[in-house]
């Protein structure tokens, strides 16, 4: 079989490939979506909460930002042989979620804190409540200047989100797997791959980057 043969192989599985997507999207999706609930949930507790709360909130972060990913997976996989039963994949789901909600705690915690404290005491000057001054003027602010970096954090959550393959999942990575040992070509196989992944983030870098331009607030950056 000549190179050209092999390389035909490998790019005639590229809708085998494609239709992993799917599932690859979905992991991430739903694990930002609990990430950044409970990362924004830290991050109020962090900034808002009470010296018992903002102890638990630095343990945890400083905690889960010290274990690798790989080892919660496991632990949460294996934890369901012992005590209850998780599926692979909310496993992965939990596992990416727990594991970006530390990073996104820090990025909400700091998005909070850029606000100036004078907005705060204008706001409860004007008869709100500390919890009205939170969700109406803090929030609609902090949020909007995180979300460079929540997207930054979003990609990486989409590119660990390739862990799924350990647990047998049939998502991109592992369809790669799958592709390589059939066709016995695992770098042009790899490139494929890593070429969709590229397309993917891209892609998700650019709609950030516009739904970034259309809530900027003008003159908040100053």
């Amino acid at each position: 079989m000549g190179i050209s043969d092999k390389a035909y192989k490998v790019l005639s599985s590229i809708p085998y490939l494609l239709s992993g997507v799917g599932i690859t999207l979905e992991i991430t999706v739903i694990a930002l979506m609990l990430g950044t609930a409970i990362g924004l949930f830290l991050a109020l507790g962090r900034v808002y909460g009470n010296g018992v709360v903002r102890r638990f909130v630095i343990f945890y972060s400083r905690i889960i930002r010290s274990l690798p990913l790989l080892v919660i997976l496991f632990m949460l996989y294996f934890l369901g042989s012992e005590i209850i039963d998780i599926p692979a994949f909310w496993a992965v789901i939990l596992a990416l979620a727990i594991h970006t909600s530390a990073y996104q705690s820090e990025i909400f915690r700091g998005a909070i804190q850029s606000i100036s404290m004078g907005q705060m005491e204008a706001a409860l000057a004007l008869g709100m409540s500390k919890y009205q001054g939170i969700f109406a003027v803090i929030l609609p602010q902090s949020l909007r200047r995180a979300i460079p970096y929540w997207a930054n954090e979003a990609t990486i959550v989409l590119k660990d989100s390739a862990l799924a393959y350990v647990l047998g999942i049939t998502e991109l990575m592992r369809r790669g797997e799958y592709v390589s040992a059939r066709t016995s070509q695992p770098l042009l196989t790899y490139i494929v791959v890593g070429l969709i992944y590229l397309i993917l983030t891209y892609a998700f870098t650019k709609s950030m980057a516009r739904v970034e331009s259309r809530a900027r607030i003008p003159g908040l950056e100053r």
